[in-house]
């Protein structure tokens, strides 16, 4: 009895195995839950690290002078069980350099000499920086004596680089208005399953970086403002005192409150009129800092309350150019993104204790940031901070390495987007605006990299075609087909799971689809395979009818959701919404009953937001 109960035991475990459709893990990922820093349940392993630092930086400009000169203090923690013998330093604004790596084409005002290094220590010792051995964003750095695990180092950085003419994600505004991103020096990611982080920047890949401590401070001469990540230390020492009160205000109330206006600013009214002002910041536990400046950049200033249970407010401020109309109402934009993205979807309250969206080119994020354009319609002015706006959760909130899986942030961002909007514009609007921007380029093109698995590294596909869509459209789709297949509360049930057990930390898509399993307490990677490792595409037709049974044949494989629109003899009409589910026990083709007593006329299989490339199919009428 024993030897045939092993029997049905071995048997039982294989069919499991079957079921399961065990997901592609590379060998390196492999490694990481062998090593215990992950979790098979989703959960951060019990040996899970991450390393960390604590920032010290001090930046001087003086427009129209293009130079920034910084200083910086840097201990940096090796949590890691490895010793360190090499340091990874990151240098971003040596993109700028001639031989510099990159997606784009670069035009003359692009160009730079880069960044030059005038010191660097290591624990108080000086030591030699060669400026010229490579062109590249990183450089290795040899250790004097190696770091121990859980032991920590003091690096010191003085530098400097001349601000772009151009500007696109950070750069010149114009002569008096800069906006500095990635500007200095910092230690790039050594991670539980990659090692050192050395992909290169190349103006196309996003974040990828620890959670840091960072203390900013920026001097600039008297009546220019400032506005950075973090909060502001020391509003009484470089803004007057109406002023001052003024910001404090806004922190307060829902009231949009003008702060300054240009004409205010060059009358000298409005900062402290030192020389030079030093505006100081801190942010605690956040993945980046950056910084906006203007002498002549209107500021207005509201707040919003973003976690109900403590009554907590997020400061939402704008600086922009006073003749862009839509960032006179860019504040209110803020506002409402806030409170909406913080009560609905992803419903966490605003994790920062600020937002500012400047006036400036790159329609780009950052943590606490946007760097936005103007536009002349106001709507989608709206719409563009409200994508910039949900970054805030993917990936600032929850670590992600945008630059090697771009889908576990833009496709979030995609996905409030469309969410958001349907409350901001209506259904109809709402989805018409998301096919048209996001969704109709992928599905109508059949080009072979519009294919290419939505898992595939972004920096494998070098900014192609197959980039966009993965990262944004179809990794949107898919996170909307799980939301249709699990509904609404059980949906933000797992997505509340995954958001507790990884903000702060780095997960990787393996975290994601494991934490939704565990949550959700089904066996989802049937629908995690079909969506995120396949070469599907979308294209669903009505295979035939027979009496009161369709079928419906997947052509393009993605297990789509879809709605079966029956006209009966009669003239009245059903729809039937079908799930994912109706894929389950075969993903090629549905059978479903459709049981009414009456007689069907035509029926319809109609994707909505889920764009089928090949709609000339999806209908059938009876002869």
């Amino acid at each position: 009895m024993a030897k045939y109960l092993l029997i049905i035991i071995a048997v039982t475990c294989c069919l499991s195995t079957i079921d399961a459709q065990p997901l592609y893990t590379p060998r390196n990922v492999k490694e990481a839950y062998k090593n215990g820093t992950r979790s098979f349940d989703g959960r951060p392993g019990r040996n899970y690290w991450q390393n960390r630092g604590r920032y010290d930086i001090s930046i001087n400009t003086a427009p129209p002078d293009r130079n920034i000169r910084g200083t910086e203090k840097i201990v940096y923690v090796n949590n890691s069980p490895d010793t360190l013998k090499v340091l990874v330093i990151r240098l971003i604004p040596n993109i700028h350099k001639p031989g510099a790596i990159r997606l784009n084409n670069a035009e003359p005002d692009y160009l730079n000499p880069g960044v030059t290094v005038d010191r660097y220590a290591e624990n108080g010792e000086t030591k030699a920086w060669h400026n010229n051995d490579q062109d590249g964003t990183w450089k290795n750095v040899r250790l004097t004596r190696p770091l121990l695990p859980h032991d920590s180092l003091r690096l010191e950085f003085d530098w400097h680089y001349p601000i772009s003419l151009k500007s696109n994600r950070e750069g010149m505004i114009d002569s008096t208005t800069y906006f500095l991103a990635y500007f200095y020096p910092r230690v790039a990611v050594f991670d539980d399953y990659n090692g050192w982080d050395r992909m290169d920047f190349t103006d196309v890949m996003e974040f990828y970086n620890d959670f840091n401590d960072y203390t900013l401070n920026v001097s600039v001469p008297k009546n220019y403002i400032v506005w950075a990540t973090g909060d502001l230390q020391n509003p009484d020492a470089v803004l007057t005192p109406s002023y001052a009160r003024k910001l404090a205000g806004s922190y307060k109330n829902d009231a949009i409150v003008h702060i300054a206006s240009p004409s205010e600013i060059a009358e000298g009214k409005v900062t402290t009129q030192n020389a030079v002002n030093t505006w100081s910041w801190k942010a605690g536990d956040i993945s980046d800092v950056t910084v906006g400046l203007s002498n002549h950049f209107a500021w207005d200033a509201s707040s919003v309350v973003v976690d109900d249970a403590t009554k907590r407010r997020a400061s939402v401020q704008s600086a922009y150019n006073d003749t862009a109309r839509d960032f006179h109402q860019m504040v209110e934009f803020g506002r409402h993104a806030l409170d909406w993205l913080s009560h609905n979807w992803p419903g966490v309250p605003y994790p920062f204790p600020k937002t500012t969206i400047f006036q400036g080119y790159a329609d780009m994020e950052y943590p606490m940031m946007v760097n936005d354009n103007t536009t002349e319609e106001p709507m989608f002015s709206r719409f563009v901070a409200e994508h910039e706006i949900a970054h805030s959760w993917f990936p600032f909130y929850m670590g992600i390495n945008e630059s090697r899986y771009a889908f576990m942030d833009e496709g979030w961002a995609t996905t409030f987007e469309l969410l958001i909007g349907r409350s901001d514009l209506g259904v109809e609007r709402a989805e018409a605006a998301y096919k048209d921007f996001r969704i109709n380029y992928y599905t109508y093109d059949p080009a072979d990299a519009e294919d290419l698995p939505i898992i595939t590294p972004a920096d494998a596909l070098k900014g192609g075609l197959g980039y966009g869509n993965n990262a944004y459209g179809k990794a949107s789709l898919g996170y909307l087909a799980v939301k249709d297949l699990l509904g609404d509360d059980l949906f933000r049930t797992c997505l509340h799971t995954y958001m507790d057990r990884w903000h702060g930390k780095h997960p990787i898509p393996w975290d994601f689809f494991y934490s939704f399993n565990d949550a959700a307490k089904q066996d989802l990677n049937w629908l995690w395979n079909n969506w995120y490792f396949s070469n599907n595409y979308l294209d669903i037709a009505i295979d035939k009818v027979e009496g009161s049974t369709v079928t419906v044949a997947n052509i393009g494989g993605f297990v789509m959701p879809f709605d079966l629109i029956i006209t009966y003899t009669d003239g009245s009409k059903e729809t039937r919404h079908q799930t994912p589910a109706v894929w389950k026990s075969n993903p090629k083709s549905a059978t479903i009953a459709l049981s009414s007593g009456k007689t069907i006329q035509s029926l319809e299989a109609n994707g909505g937001i889920f764009v089928d490339s090949d709609p000339s199919n999806n209908k059938w009428k009876a002869r």
